[in-house]
């Protein structure tokens, strides 16, 4: 990915920066325009090399944050209209097939994600070290945070639970669209899945949601 930051002078005054430019390389034509001054509140009158990387990497990581919420929601939206669109009105069973597909998709990608973050980690003791890595260091990467409590009952069962759910927190604050919520933890569910998997823990993982943007994710592993 590449940051191009846009700075606009007026006569007589230290040029400030008004907009950043985010790209992809896999579609470079897709480009997405921030607000930069009005959001961040970043005046480069005096040009400290501390104060501009560290106002960089919070841009790098807002901008992030900000194309994989509006990717997310981009599939699921895709996802459901290619149902709906070979069915007309969806019935609970047209639900769960787009469930499924985006739990697959996620599935996918927690298996590349889990492959590269681990390749010069050290191995991992047991089930519960991996649970751990989950929930610190692979939910930071994947989700901008860390999960804010992790329960288990020593029995393969885990609990993990995240308090603002990066892909919740647009959707609501509180009960409304609890019924929305599924189909936006799905591809999640797989990536969890996937990853673990890839770690040689085979498991089932699902989410419940009771007041947004909080969200428990249940961990199950299946005993070969």
């Amino acid at each position: 990915m590449s940051l191009f930051v846009v700075a606009k002078s007026q006569s007589g005054q230290a040029p400030r920066v008004s907009w950043f430019r985010w790209v992809t390389p896999a579609n470079a034509a897709c480009v997405v325009f921030f607000p930069f001054k009005e959001r961040a509140g970043v005046d480069i009158q005096r040009p400290r090399r501390g104060r501009l990387l560290q106002s960089a990497e919070h841009l790098t990581g807002m901008a992030d944050e900000a194309l994989f919420e509006f990717l997310h929601m981009e599939m699921v939206s895709h996802v459901y209209k290619e149902q709906q669109s070979s069915k007309g009105e969806m019935d609970n069973k047209d639900r769960a097939i787009c469930i499924s597909v985006l739990e697959s998709m996620g599935f996918r990608v927690g298996q590349g994600l889990i492959e590269r973050l681990t390749k010069d980690s050290p191995s991992f003791k047991d089930e519960l070290d991996i649970m751990k890595f989950v929930c610190k260091d692979f939910w930071t990467k994947v989700f901008r945070r860390q999960v804010d409590n992790l329960r288990t009952n020593h029995q393969g069962t885990y609990v993990l639970q995240d308090n603002k759910f990066v892909l919740l927190t647009q959707l609501s604050s509180g009960k409304q669209y609890l019924d929305q919520a599924p189909k936006y933890l799905a591809f999640s569910c797989g990536v969890v899945r996937g990853a673990l998997c890839n770690l040689g823990l085979e498991s089932v993982v699902t989410a419940e949601v009771s007041i947004m943007p909080s969200c428990k994710f249940q961990v199950v592993i299946q005993k070969l």
